[in-house]
């Protein structure tokens, strides 16, 4: 298997991040080949795909990890970790995440953090695995 940062999007590449997109959620609607370029047009988000095939062909998994700068520090926020169903139990999640961990490290963020739903038993159980603590705060959100 193979990890590598996205920095070319191609209609083979949009078509798999949306069909994988699908196993996530259906409450949000998949990126379209343009956000996906806007999204690895910026430093400060990287997206990662994870292959069977150094080439990049059959695409199996997708991270994103975004970077950003406050007051209070250096951070990093992991969103959209998914691996296909068919691939799941493998280890791979943790792949991808190990990959965006040393990506955080590389950046010098003094925290990675992400939010995922109490209904997805694996990842939760992976997160904390890997050391991820739940932390004792709100989270809110504003749509707009």
């Amino acid at each position: 298997m193979y990890i590598s940062r996205v920095t070319k999007i191609d209609d083979h590449l949009a078509k798999a991040i949306k069909d994988l997109f699908s196993q996530l959620t259906t409450s949000r609607k998949p990126p379209e080949k343009e956000d996906l370029k806007e999204i690895i047009a910026t430093d400060s988000t990287i997206l990662l795909i994870l292959s069977k095939d150094k080439a990049g062909l059959e695409i199996i998994g997708t991270l994103s990890i975004a970077f950003y700068k406050t007051p209070s520090g250096h951070h990093a926020w992991v969103e959209d970790v998914i691996v296909d169903q068919q691939f799941r139990g493998k280890g791979l999640g943790k792949a991808l995440m190990n990959k965006a961990l040393e990506l955080a490290r590389e950046r010098k963020a003094s925290s990675v953090n992400l939010t995922s739903r109490p209904s997805r038993l694996a990842a939760n159980q992976l997160y904390q695995k890997l050391g991820f603590e739940i932390n004792k705060t709100n989270l809110y959100k504003y749509t707009l």
